[in-house]
């Protein structure tokens, strides 16, 4: 016979265990699309880290494990932190396979969007991107921002399907200065 405090001990260490796996799919009893693992941010860079220049591209890297459960339907960016709003070209908003300073195939990119409500944009991806993939997204921004420091932006995964819950990825940060290097 297991004593209760050993039950509660163990209860207490399975508890740990499970929410700090990589596996989140989660019955919620509503019918809502879930990753099996999580997708991973893996960078954010910018080409041009001066601040007040125009031609830069920001990039963001992500990895969808083979074992994710199913494919990207779409990605938020949230700028969290800095000192300005950058605001966006979002029609030269482009996505590939690979990382910036290795590029495969071009992504078909459904629709990006913004909210200027809450600061977000969305990329929508038609088809929904497979895993087993890394990916990037690039974003052309108007001009990199006025003052100097660090700009942060929320990273959220949507799986496709019906009804699909978010997965909050991580912080993008990029860091501007007074005078900056060209992405290599």
């Amino acid at each position: 016979m297991i004593r209760p405090m050993f039950k509660t001990l163990l209860g207490i260490i399975s508890s740990t265990i499970f929410l700090n796996s990589p596996l989140l799919a989660l019955n919620t009893g509503n019918n809502q699309t879930l990753f099996d693992y999580s997708p991973r941010l893996l960078d954010a860079v910018t080409t041009l880290s001066r601040i007040r220049v125009q031609g830069a591209t920001y990039y963001f890297t992500v990895y969808l494990p083979t074992d994710v459960g199913e494919s990207l339907q779409q990605l938020t960016l949230q700028q969290t932190q800095g000192l300005d709003t950058i605001y966006f070209y979002l029609d030269d908003t482009f996505a590939f396979e690979g990382k910036p300073i290795h590029r495969d195939h071009d992504l078909n990119i459904a629709r990006v969007k913004r909210n200027l409500d809450n600061n977000t944009i969305t990329v929508i991806f038609d088809p929904p991107i497979s895993p087993g993939k890394t990916f990037t997204i690039a974003l052309k921004p108007k001009s990199n921002p006025e003052m100097s420091g660090n700009y942060q932006f929320a990273i959220t995964a949507y799986p496709a399907g019906d009804n699909p819950q978010g997965l909050y990825l991580g912080l993008g940060r990029l860091h501007f200065h007074q005078k900056g290097d060209r992405f290599p």
